[in-house]
This record gives C-alpha cells, sequence and structure tokens, in this order.
C-alpha cells in the first residue's frame, strides 16, 4: 500500500488499543508491527525526499542563493505537511492494508 494514498490524520487521535489490536490478539504485537511498518515509511519519504533534494545541491553555497530557492523550500514544505510516518502506518494498519506474519506462531 502506498503511504501518499492513506488518507491518515495530520494530528494525533485519541484510540483504543484494545479494537486496534484485534486482528492480531495481541497489544504488544500491534504495536511492533505498526513501528516497524512506520520505520519503513520513515525510511521511504526519507529517500524520496533526498532525492528531490539532490537536484538543488551544489558545491559551494552562497547567501543568496538560499534565498532564491523557493522550489526546494516549497518541496521541504509538502513533506513536513504530510502525515507523520505513525500515523500512516496506524490507519495502513486499521484499513487492513498491513501484510504480517509471526513466523514463531507457524511453527507450532
Amino acid at each position: 500500500m502506498d503511504y501518499k494514498k492513506v488518507k491518515a490524520p495530520t494530528n494525533t487521535i485519541t484510540r483504543d488499543m484494545n479494537s486496534l489490536a484485534e486482528p492480531v490478539g495481541n497489544v504488544y504485537e500491534t504495536v511492533r508491527i505498526i513501528g516497524k511498518r512506520s520505520n519503513q515509511i520513515a525510511a521511504e519519504m526519507k529517500r524520496e525526499l533526498d532525492k528531490k533534494l539532490q537536484d538543488f545541491s551544489s558545491v559551494s553555497d552562497n547567501l543568496e542563493e538560499v534565498f532564491e530557492n523557493r522550489e526546494q523550500i516549497e518541496i521541504s514544505r509538502y513533506y513536513e505537511k504530510m502525515p507523520k510516518p505513525t500515523l500512516s502506518a496506524i490507519k495502513e494498519f486499521e484499513e487492513g492494508g498491513t501484510y504480517y506474519k509471526n513466523p514463531a506462531k507457524m511453527e507450532s
């Protein structure tokens, strides 16, 4: 599931952890799954942002170039306004878009 297509809220909301943990059956395992997915989304976002900002990098920066580079500022603002990776991961998990498995449970 694409993290940009998930309509997650941009602010924190209170959730009932017991109802969130129902598909897995364990609150701690649910937090682990959401945490790992959040790390994946954050790494993906960072790679994408670095790739876009790489076009603007130069060997020598002077003060005039810093103020003139509006495109770079707009790209940075876009990523700042996006929902945090944790909120995106929670929303994705609630919608059933997160694939997970526990190898320890599969063996027994």
